[in-house]
């Protein structure tokens, strides 16, 4: 789907279900209950294919809080380098015909200086990435060109220590939070941090959510931003289940701080290791290291064991000298158990580690 059939004031008044930048055929179900909806399958680990469809009214709102968040106006340039299929990438084009500004799309494949290059070149302003796009760019010594104001980086949490040295380099990146259930940005951070050291938390909520913490430590939204319900296939057939409850419990933990939310890690993440509930993502966040992926395997005696994953071009005494003074300031259940260097970490399209696939491959690797 072209970007300029997103922008269309037509596509936005439709009431046909789209599937935008994916071959995914919309089912035709009886009563109209997917009018309107727009559809984006989700990266989580469920075993049959799963979308989730969003009212077109609930994408212009999660647009147009996002863009007087980041000062977008007329003048400015939103530049796409996410694929179309996934809401964060349909929220930038989203953004662009809700600001009425320019959008531009970097249409190679991902190359961190010829996307550089392409944005000094169009003048983007604003764009958003993913952890591993920034990563590329610190990792080649890029500067930005004057012209770029804002880079959003969601998709997963920017550790600090990269975006630090992103920030140093010019790069002005600020942490969001989102999901695909929620059309995109639930909070971000503001372009008055720009001028101070880049942390990866706490993440200001944005005006259209209402957010608690349940007693689980669970996330839980409310907003007129929220999904309208799922598209779930069970043998040969589609059914569409709606959303009934005011409240979305997510599956990520996290604490508030007044108005700002703290991420902790995830729920469905959480193992037992000598019989205490340790999350690997969290350790993973504590380690801060960018080229590890922290990894639970199950183990006979510990039920769980800890392992941290790199691939074979990152620098080895680098990468051992930290897990090991990381291990000397934590608890046992917290401590990694095992380095493993592997060729190739299986990431999504947007670059977030599939865990479930590597942990499966480490399980392999260990019979």
């Amino acid at each position: 789907m072209e970007t300029t059939y997103l922008r269309d004031p037509a596509f936005w008044t439709s009431t046909r279900p789209e599937a935008p930048g994916s071959n995914f055929v919309v089912p035709n179900l009886q009563d109209g209950e997917l009018d309107g909806l727009v559809f984006f399958q989700t990266s989580g680990s469920m075993a049959w294919p799963h979308w989730v469809g969003l009212s077109r009214e609930a994408l212009l709102l999660s647009a147009a809080v996002v863009n007087a968040h980041l000062q977008v106006d007329s003048a400015s340039c939103w530049g796409l380098a996410l694929p179309l299929n996934h809401v964060g990438g349909f929220g930038v084009v989203a953004r662009a015909y809700e600001a009425g500004c320019r959008l531009d799309c970097f249409r190679e494949k991902w190359d961190p200086a010829r996307f550089s290059a392409w944005l000094k070149a169009e003048q983007v302003s604003h764009v958003s990435l993913v952890p591993t796009q920034v990563h590329d760019l610190v990792r080649e010594w890029l500067r930005p060109p004057p012209s770029l104001k804002v880079v959003v980086v969601g998709g997963g949490g920017l550790d600090e220590e990269t975006g630090r040295a992103a920030r140093g380099l010019g790069w002005p990146v600020l942490a969001s939070y989102g999901m695909t259930e929620a059309g995109s940005q639930i909070a971000t951070q503001g372009v008055e941090l720009l001028d101070q050291p880049y942390e990866c938390s706490p993440i200001p909520i944005l005006p259209h959510w209402k957010v608690r913490i349940e007693d689980d430590g669970r996330i839980a939204l409310s907003g007129r931003a929220l999904f309208a319900g799922e598209l779930i296939q069970s043998g040969e057939r589609w059914h569409f289940s709606k959303r009934r409850e005011e409240w979305y419990r997510t599956k990520d933990l996290g604490r508030l701080d007044g108005g700002d939310l703290n991420l902790t890690g995830r729920a469905d993440a959480v193992v037992k290791i000598l019989g205490e509930l340790v999350d690997p993502i969290a350790v993973e966040h504590e380690l801060a290291i960018p080229e590890v992926t922290v990894i639970a395997v199950r183990d006979p005696r510990k039920e769980h064991r800890l392992m941290a994953v790199y691939e074979n071009g990152s620098i080895s005494n680098r990468v051992e000298s930290r897990v090991q003074a990381y291990n000397e300031s934590v608890t046992g259940v917290r401590r990694i158990d095992e380095l493993v260097k592997v060729d190739a970490i299986p990431r999504s399209q947007l670059g977030k580690v599939r865990r479930f696939e590597l942990s499966s491959m480490l399980e392999s690797l260990r019979v």
